[in-house]
């Protein structure tokens, strides 16, 4: 059990972690998260297991491991809703102050709780309710390290600032502030895919701080399949989705604009080739997804034409 004080009130959490699992039928990976639960040295954490609808044999997977397991199993299953509603239903479940949002084909570093714990306790407790989260890194299953690392051991920013002003790329991963996470749930009214960098942004928007170190805490699979990818399969797939980032680059994040403005005419032609997208599938914007401002106007606009090459390339190549 820990207590959290901010800003003057005190929150009792039966957990350090609650380590949080949406899945869809991924019995067959599902296994790789168990055994490196049960490999933790840190043993203050619950496992909380969301099943998006799957129809394969998750549900009795998930039975037997609470049967034999020596930490708590939680089990909750919804109609199949997408990965952001169960994100927001296990994160309104947790009973641990962080939350752990492990994949169901990943697997955590045996050490990676115990050093989670120690860094975010290192940040003075008056101080904490400033800070979203600690992230590390991830490696593969060779032991590569996935994308790039920090400029600096220890790194006091947001996710804004890791991507424009310290141009850091590549897959990280780490444990989010449960009342953080409770405050900025993922949009349920925007149907399909959401990018998860929409919410790391808003919280950071809001001036959270997140604690960034050179730890390995996560081994990453890749799956093949991540909706993230760009690419021309996912265009048109996940187009508001990926809208919704550019949009998000262009209009709400321009005061990192200096830092890298190619990144963001890079965005800019984005916008307009899921905005085609979008049109030839019928999908309608979301109320209030305007262009504001004249910075924002200015690189849609001189990027539309080669936003409008993408698009062609993507239904015709």
């Amino acid at each position: 059990m820990s207590i959290h004080s901010a800003k003057g009130l005190s929150v009792v959490w039966r957990y350090q972690f609650t380590v949080l699992t949406p899945t869809f039928n991924r019995a067959h990976t599902l296994h790789r998260v168990y055994q490196s639960l049960c490999e933790q040295t840190y043993q203050d954490f619950e496992w909380v297991v969301v099943d998006d609808g799957s129809t394969d044999e998750t549900r009795e997977l998930v039975a037997a491991w609470q049967q034999e397991a020596v930490f708590p199993i939680h089990y909750i299953w919804q109609k199949n809703q997408h990965k952001k509603v169960a994100f927001n239903r296990g994160a309104q479940a947790a009973q641990g102050e962080l939350i752990v949002a492990l994949d169901s084909d990943d697997r955590l570093e045996s050490n990676a709780l115990y050093d989670m714990a120690r860094t975010w306790r290192d940040i003075p407790e008056e101080q904490r309710h400033q800070y979203a989260a600690v992230i590390g890194l991830c490696k593969k299953p060779d032991g590569q390290i996935v994308g790039d690392m920090y400029p600096y051991d220890l790194l006091d920013a947001n996710p804004l600032d890791l991507q424009f002003k310290f141009n850091v790329r590549g897959e990280k991963f780490g444990c989010l502030s449960t009342e953080v996470v409770r405050r900025f749930p993922f949009p349920e009214n925007i149907p399909g895919f959401v990018p998860e960098s929409l919410v790391w942004r808003s919280i950071a928007r809001a001036g959270y701080k997140t604690r960034f170190v050179n730890q390995v805490y996560r081994v990453y699979y890749d799956s093949g399949d991540s909706l993230s990818v760009q690419g021309k399969s996912n265009a048109a797939q996940h187009a508001l989705g990926l809208w919704l980032l550019a949009h998000d680059t262009v209009v709400a994040s321009t005061p990192w604009f200096h830092y890298r403005p190619r990144e963001f005419f890079k965005a800019a032609a984005r916008y307009t080739r899921f905005a085609l997208h979008m049109r030839s599938q019928a999908i309608r914007r979301p109320r209030g997804y305007n262009l504001k401002g004249l910075i924002s106007r200015a690189l849609v606009y001189s990027m539309s034409p080669i936003g409008a090459l993408l698009y062609l390339r993507d239904r015709f190549s």
